[in-house]
């Protein structure tokens, strides 16, 4: 029995570092097509660039126990390998997708090669359009401004869809640049920024992992000649909060360079957007002002859609439980609005949220159905909305998850909503994650007659909704990729 026991050891662990080897042939097979090809690799949805080999172990665990899709690891790195000896237009694909294709249907096809060529022959860089990637503005370096700025840095490369050119500041002195540069290489919620940053003080650049950023100095967003920096026909993204109407965002047109605005916070007068919902309502060819909404209502709107297609929801309230923000005190002090003087730091505050009306203009068919509260809480980033809705038709636990479960798999949410099924999840196990929604399948709660149900929808209310914001500045910039999934 104990040589048995041996035995079985030594096999189990000679079979994970087997395991462990091609996680790493998969990590530099990820890394290479990202920055020679611009092809993002994903699995089933999750992201796999800047990966360890422990992470890429359990999202091979996930596809198993959450998608209902067991795929080998050996698998997906061959084909992975084999994604980057094809000649393939700028496109995000899902190699779980394509591996579990592979263990289902390759008896189908010759080779691991003749079946990626059939999967993928209408990804053909030479049967696609090129687009020019547009350069990007932040206007502002805030919690949101500095995010965004990792993430277009990351997503640079051949076949860069987003390209950032300059930040713009109301001050711009050798203390502020210092100053800014360090916010950006250090985060205390989200870590350190995983590249380099260099301070030009003599041209007030950043140069981040190789590209030159200018900072901009301006007290208005009208004052800036984006020209004269050698940027043209830009996206600014307003992440101040300062201008939030049609008029105010409308005096970044008046800048030389400047060819639309993305403001990062809802917005009056102008298309209120949760991208995957309700973007192709907009004609983007004629409009040129866009709002992301706020990320509560990004969080709540893809699930509160599917409920109202579905099942279709009477009434409902929402109420929010919210990570503290710069407008609430340290200490307490002086503030404008109710409550928000008391410290954030050691206080639960009651306040209120434009989410419910907001949803609205995501939504129409919510009009005048849903209520909602706030409650700010002493973390500084994760939060949760809590969505209490009554039905039009009686539902169940399973019909409700599995409606919910299918449109985080397939369809047009897959990036929008991560379905959990971890029972012990908690707020800071959600910070990092890419989707606006996180659902939290085990906490659902559909009452006896089939009428009321409660879901609970985790968030990152900085990155989850800053890749949000990204995937509409895509949008309404015309580049966005090919994608498999």
């Amino acid at each position: 029995m104990k040589t048995r026991n041996v035995e079985n050891y030594n096999d189990e662990l000679k079979n994970w570092v087997e395991k462990e080897k091609a996680a790493v042939e998969l990590i530099a097979a990820v890394g290479g097509l990202m920055s020679e090809k611009q092809v993002e690799l994903v699995l089933f949805r999750n992201h796999l660039l800047d990966t360890n080999m422990s992470e890429i172990m359990r999202l091979h665990d996930y596809a198993a126990q959450v998608v209902g899709k067991p795929i080998n690891v050996h698998d997906t790195t061959k084909l992975a390998q084999l994604i980057g000896d094809m000649d393939l237009a700028p496109a995000k694909i899902d190699i779980g997708k394509l591996s579990y294709e592979w263990s289902t249907e390759g008896k189908n096809f010759a080779s691991q090669s003749d079946f990626l060529n059939k999967k993928l022959s209408s990804y053909s860089s030479a049967g696609n359009a090129k687009f020019s990637p547009r350069d990007v503005v932040l206007y502002g370096f805030g919690r949101i401004g500095r995010l965004a700025a990792r993430e277009l840095i990351k997503q640079a490369g051949k076949g860069q869809q987003l390209r950032l050119r300059a930040i713009v500041t109301r001050s711009v002195t050798e203390l502020d640049i210092t100053k800014r540069a360090a916010l950006l290489r250090s985060d205390s919620v989200h870590g350190p920024f995983n590249g380099t940053v260099v301070v030009d003080m003599d041209n007030k650049d950043l140069i981040l992992n190789g590209q030159r950023i200018h900072l901009i100095e301006a007290k208005n967003p009208e004052d800036v000649d984006y020209e004269a920096y050698g940027i043209s026909n830009c996206l600014v993204i307003d992440n101040t909060g300062v201008f939030s109407n049609r008029e105010a965002l409308s005096r970044h047109l008046k800048s030389k360079g400047v060819n639309r605005v993305l403001l990062t916070a809802p917005g009056k007068e102008i298309p209120n957007i949760v991208y995957a919902i309700n973007q192709g309502t907009v004609d983007i060819d004629n409009e040129n002002i866009y709002s992301a909404a706020s990320c509560t209502t990004n969080a709540i709107s893809p699930i509160l859609y599917i409920m109202e297609n579905e099942i279709g929801v009477e009434r409902g309230h929402i109420e929010t439980v919210h990570a503290y923000t710069n407008d609430q005190n340290l200490l307490d002090n002086m503030h404008k609005k109710p409550r928000r003087g008391r410290s954030a730091a050691i206080n639960m505050v009651i306040t209120s949220t434009g989410a419910g009306s907001a949803v609205t203009k995501v939504i129409p068919s919510f009009q005048n159905k849903l209520t909602a509260n706030a409650v700010r809480v002493p973390t500084p980033n994760g939060s949760l909305a809590i969505l209490s809705l009554t039905m039009k038709r009686k539902t169940s636990s399973d019909e409700v998850l599995g409606l919910i479960k299918k449109a985080a798999l397939e369809g047009n949410l897959v990036n929008q909503i991560h379905y959990s099924i971890d029972e012990e999840l908690v707020s800071s196990d959600i910070i990092g994650n890419s989707c606006c929604s996180v659902f939290d399948a085990p906490a659902t709660i559909v009452s006896n007659d089939g009428l009321n149900i409660v879901l609970y929808v985790w968030y990152d209310n900085e990155f989850g909704y800053t890749k949000q914001v990204i995937r509409l500045a895509k949008y309404i910039s015309k580049v966005r990729r090919l994608h498999y999934y």
